[in-house]
């Protein structure tokens, strides 16, 4: 799990480093050298300096040091709750306020002539980063949650009084680390409107969005069972929940899929029913209604045999 995060960490990293360094480059021939980078207490006059290259490196460098520190944390421990959040807010109000900064240059002769950097852009800049820090910590208090599981048995014996619940779940990296490129490109996109670079982009940014977040649900999976039936959850924070009560299902077993076999990626509908597809092999399939659903998740058998046995004392038999 470490290694997954430090991963995730180099990826986001990487891209914000981008964000900070290309935007004031891909503006430099609009921009006067040095360009103006402070502003006190509100003004609409700057009333402080850098060079161009000055305002290329110092939130680049603020910015690396940032990520290296988090990165250590989490080779040190289990910090991944507030690494994330630090990292996702802090990555946004820095590409933000480069975005202002350029915006505020855009077309200057001079850095004293520079326009405010006040307005809806700070404070869309300052909502956004509240929300994915507070994203980001929601992310990681969920990962760090153990999976209970119940006992081995094609099909279980229910003591009476107790309950017994198993849960799985499967993450693609591959599509999640897909969802963050897109969600990049329309962060990107998003600072490019802000700074001036690009004219009314938003549509452009909001497809990107909405793309971003479809393949992000698609990314990961937790299946359930509990005495009441199956509840599968998608997406790293659980939303949106299909569920069977117990007594609605028919029967449930474990079958080996393939990507190819069930049409694709992600969550597939054909002539085998439904399949949540996230990695091939063993998959739990539940029968309910005269269809089928199955979802790629890890231990389907305990699954399915603790499924069979509460949908049988579900039904009485």
């Amino acid at each position: 799990m470490k290694g997954r995060a430090v991963w995730g960490i180099a990826a986001w990293g990487a891209g914000v480093l981008a964000l900070l360094v290309g935007l004031p480059l891909a503006a430099a021939g609009r921009l006067p050298d040095p360009v103006a980078t402070h502003w006190s207490g509100g003004s609409a006059a700057p009333d402080g300096s850098m060079g161009l290259w000055a305002a290329v490196a110092f939130p680049a460098l603020v910015w690396v040091v940032l990520v290296a520190g988090v990165a250590f944390g989490v080779r040190r421990g289990p910090v991944r709750a507030w690494g994330g959040a630090v990292l996702a807010f802090g990555g946004v109000m820095l590409a933000g306020a480069q975005a202002s900064i350029v915006r505020a240059n855009l077309d200057r002769e001079d850095w004293r002539d520079a326009g405010s950097v006040t307005g809806w852009g700070v404070a869309a800049t300052v909502v956004v980063a509240v929300l994915a820090g507070a994203g980001a910590a929601a992310l990681g208090r969920r990962g760090a949650v153990a999976a209970p599981v119940a006992a081995e048995g094609p099909r279980m014996e229910l003591p009476d009084g107790e309950r017994l619940v198993w849960l799985s779940g499967t993450v693609n990296p591959w599509l999640r680390l897909l969802a963050g490129v897109i969600a990049l490109a329309a962060l990107g996109g998003g600072l490019a409107g802000l700074a001036g670079l690009l004219g009314a982009p938003w549509v452009t940014v909001a497809t990107l969005g909405l793309t971003a977040a479809v393949v992000l649900v698609c990314s990961s999976v937790r299946a359930r069972v509990t005495e009441r039936g199956l509840e599968v959850a998608f997406g790293p924070f659980g939303y949106p929940v299909r569920r069977w009560a117990a007594e609605d299902i028919e029967s449930a077993r474990v079958e080996d899929r393939t990507p190819a076999r069930a049409g694709g990626w992600g969550y597939r509908v054909n002539g085998l029913g439904t399949t949540v597809m996230l990695r091939g092999g063993d998959c739990l399939v539940i029968r309910s209604k005269g269809r089928d659903f199955a979802v790629s998740v890890d231990d389907a058998g305990r699954g399915a045999a603790l499924l069979n046995s509460l949908t049988a004392a579900a039904k009485g038999d």
